[in-house]
């Protein structure tokens, strides 16, 4: 008996990896903490690859666990190692790493920039980076690429960091500790709200694709499966999307942006306390509120509209009796007032829209009325499009301008449909930037665990 059972287990076809990941229901992957991969945001994870990850796992029927990795050398070496399935780190496709790992289709193009501060002396080509200490990260491809270059005989040098990301190296120039460094273009046009000063000298490398990295093992059913993601999310414009959603809004403006970082300075530190102890109160993110406020006054508690809005969140009068605001000029009443009545259109909306989404629907609405944000989940449902989804349903916010939709609206013509989608817009910019900002002095993002787990309603196959 002993025999045959050893027999028949040895005829028993070997699970290959995507079945044994199904069955055991949990994919892990490799990441690391920043603006384009992993990080928290209003009080969730997110992440251009964080998200592009969850989505692959969703495809699969499987949760996702994910482990973040501080030094670039420890990701590498853990997918080496087999300790993780996959990498979604933004990791470039270089000719060293597409010797050791298994790289997918590209699903973005990046270029390598040099940085320096405004008013220092600006090189033009790569000797002239000896002029002044060049900072980049251990084993990225910036400093595979420098070593490329110093092997054509460009004799550069460079001081590499362990344990460190592009925020890092952005503030190693930015405070005068460095002269120079290299980060990738997308993080660079990401981190320029905070970093006006900041400025692109040239690029080291034009148009390097970024993808999935997977471990260079004989069975490819995974490295396949992800291949096969990738087309569709390509095909059903998923991956456009998300694009659209992570870097849709990052519009540079130089003087503005110096301004924003002067009022952090100047205004937002004396309204602060008061943001963040509402925002307690109601459970929400004080940037957040604080953007709000931005985008309403640039945080001038005397401001005054044409209309009548006033105070630092910009009240109306009936708003402001309705969250029994009796001075709307009184910073702390309107931050309270403003806070509240933007909580109210939070919880007001269905609760089949999720996060981000719902944060979205509230600023909408907190700008162009409840009314009006609803007509257009309406319109964009009559229309076979997803209502709980803000990207689809700002189009739709915009026809209630033109009679054929507002005529048949319940709240009629959406006036300032176009106004509220900058709105939204704006206010995703200045949060986003207030998060880097008073997380730079601590040189990493929020913090989030070494391990956390995304629990995905599998699907039908």
């Amino acid at each position: 008996m002993l025999a045959l059972m050893l027999v028949l287990s040895a005829c028993q076809p070997q699970k290959s990896l995507l079945e044994s990941i199904q069955r055991q229901g949990e994919l892990v992957v490799a990441t690391r903490m920043g603006p384009t991969t992993y990080y928290q945001e209003l009080d969730q994870y997110t992440g251009f690859e964080y998200e592009l990850s969850k989505q692959f796992a969703e495809y699969l029927g499987v949760r996702l666990k994910v482990v973040t990795y501080k030094d670039l050398g420890e990701l590498l070496d853990a997918l080496k190692n087999g300790d993780v399935h996959f990498a979604a780190a933004g990791l470039t496709i270089t000719k060293e790493r597409a010797q050791e790992f298994r790289f997918t289709s590209p699903y973005q193009q990046i270029s390598q920039k040099v940085i320096y501060q405004k008013g220092t002396r600006k090189p033009s080509n790569v000797q002239e980076l000896n002029q002044g200490p060049l900072v980049v990260i251990a084993n990225s491809s910036h400093s595979e690429h420098l070593q490329r270059l110093n092997d054509n005989h460009n004799k550069i040098t460079w001081t590499e960091k362990s344990n460190s990301t592009m925020l890092s190296m952005l503030n190693l120039v930015s405070d005068g500790q460095a002269a120079y460094t290299v980060v990738d273009s997308n993080v660079f046009d990401l981190h320029r709200d905070i970093f006006p000063e900041l400025k692109s000298a040239f690029n080291i490398k034009d148009w390097e694709p970024l993808a999935w990295a997977f471990p260079p093992t004989a069975d490819t059913t995974l490295y396949t499966a992800a291949e096969n993601f990738f087309n569709k999310i390509n095909e059903d414009g998923s991956l456009e999307e998300q694009k659209v959603r992570f870097y849709g809004h990052r519009d540079f403006d130089y003087v503005g942006a110096r301004t924003f970082i002067a009022h952090i300075d100047s205004r937002l530190s004396r309204y602060e306390e008061d943001f963040k102890s509402v925002a307690n109160e109601l459970d929400v993110d004080w940037r957040l509120l604080a953007a709000v406020g931005y985008q309403e006054s640039l945080w001038n508690p005397n401001a005054i509209s044409p209309t009548g809005v006033r105070g630092l969140m910009m009240l109306t009068l009936r708003t402001a009796k309705e969250m029994g605001i009796r001075n709307r000029r009184d910073p702390k009443q309107s931050i309270h007032g403003g806070a509240h009545y933007f909580k109210k259109l939070y919880n007001r909306l269905s609760e089949d829209i999720s996060e981000p989404h719902r944060t979205w629907f509230a600023l909408a609405a907190y700008n162009t009325g409840y009314g009006h944000v609803q007509d257009a989940r309406k319109l964009t449902a009559q229309q076979g499009k997803n209502p709980n989804n803000w990207f689809e349903v700002k189009t739709h916010l915009l026809l209630l301008k033109k009679r054929e939709y507002y005529q048949h609206a319940r709240h009629g013509y959406a006036r300032g449909a176009g106004q509220s989608i900058l709105y939204v817009k704006n206010i995703r910019r200045y949060y986003d930037a207030l998060v880097w900002a008073t997380e730079k002095s601590t040189d990493h993002y929020v913090p989030v665990p070494q391990t956390s787990l995304a629990m995905l309603t599998p699907i039908a196959q």
